[in-house]
């Protein structure tokens, strides 16, 4: 069940507010050519660590008067406190696209990108405030040891919601991107081509049906632990915790049904003091080179389409376009949840408090 820790930590990591106006990033705050060292707020653990290999080591090697200081966790009520008292500290930060996309150019600069081509990217790659850096899928996944006759194992996202024929303790994350809206839709019967608009109360009812029995995780980190200690027997959980616990030798099954991408995108704070050398790392990160390097370290979809990831076998397991999803995929869409995400942030909120 959510704590009251789970609550906060939701609340603060996504709620998000505006103030004045916006310009580009690489028009102040610091410059793309002079000495820069950057303050980069990722999520921490082996994924942070990803980053620092993949993307801030090689970028440094090519621009040397370009460094990097790394904490964690993102926060945009962080970054609205520090812009509203006119103390930015941060460069980079890990960012759902739509929180970027509602608060650009209030809490984000708008980013003057210089990377790939973007004909080269997947669809809403890039936005006027944010750079995505690779594609997260959380697809439904068991552990097999709950479900050991795969002819009575569940097969569908409906499966997740029927408490009767599948009992056992549930699991799925309380972050927008990782699909707990868009999941009870699906397996209320809404098509996958007519999900947007969101119909939110209707998720939260479906939503209430399994609340008795289910582990509402605030971070990937908490599920992701949850699963390998055997206290959820089904879940969604993102691909990139997946894999790690494939490689600790968890016994998963994952089910291709329907599935929920996102994209995990990175923002520059608006003010921030390296503004112009934090947009043009950023905007390195769509590189084919970057982009596959990342995937291989995560198992992670990239965002160029150009980018030849070579994956190990668990990775290939959890490897959302790859032959073995024998289902259907939906992308998020950034538009719809940048216009709706402080509102329905809020809503979500209230829900799991109460």
């Amino acid at each position: 069940m959510l704590g009251t820790l789970g609550v906060i930590a939701l609340a603060t990591s996504l709620a998000a507010c505006g103030s004045d106006d916006g310009s580009a990033a690489g028009s102040g705050g610091g410059s793309a050519t002079g000495d820069a060292q950057l303050t980069f707020v990722g999520y921490g653990g082996d994924g942070q660590d990803a980053m620092i290999a993949d993307w801030q080591e090689p970028y440094t090697a090519e621009h040397p008067e370009v460094t990097f200081v790394n904490t964690s966790p993102p926060d945009v009520a962080q970054v609205k406190a520090q812009v509203e008292a006119g103390a930015v500290a941060w460069d980079v930060v890990a960012v759902a696209p739509a929180a970027a996309q509602q608060n650009c150019g209030t809490l984000f600069e708008e980013i003057d990108y210089s990377g790939a081509p973007e004909a080269e990217l997947v669809e809403q790659a890039v936005g006027d405030c944010y750079v995505g850096g690779f594609i997260n899928s959380t697809p439904l996944a068991y552990r097999t040891e709950a479900f050991p006759d795969p002819s009575t194992a569940p097969k569908t996202v409906e499966d997740f919601f029927d408490t009767e024929e599948f009992p056992g303790q549930r699991g799925i994350l309380t972050n927008l991107q990782n699909g707990i809206l868009e999941y009870p839709l699906l397996a209320d019967g809404v098509a996958p081509d007519e999900l947007y608009p969101l119909d939110v109360d209707r998720a939260l009812e479906k939503l209430d049906t399994i609340r008795d029995v289910t582990t509402f995780a605030p971070n990937v980190g908490a599920l992701q632990q949850a699963v390998g200690s055997g206290q959820v027997d089904m879940f969604f959980l993102s691909d990139s915790r997946l894999v790690p616990l494939l490689d600790q030798g968890t016994d998963i099954t994952v089910v291709w049904d329907t599935t929920v991408t996102t994209l995990s995108a990175f923002a520059v704070p608006k003010d921030a003091p390296n503004a112009a050398a934090a947009a043009a790392f950023v905007s390195s990160l769509t590189g084919p080179e970057a982009s596959a390097a990342i995937s291989e370290d995560l198992g992670t979809a990239p965002v160029n389409t150009t980018a030849q990831p070579e994956l190990s076998e668990n990775q290939q397991v959890v490897e959302v376009y790859g032959p073995v999803n024998t289902g259907e995929t939906v992308m998020q869409d950034v538009d719809w949840y940048a216009e709706n995400f402080n509102d329905v942030t809020a809503q979500l909120t209230n829900w799991l408090a109460g």
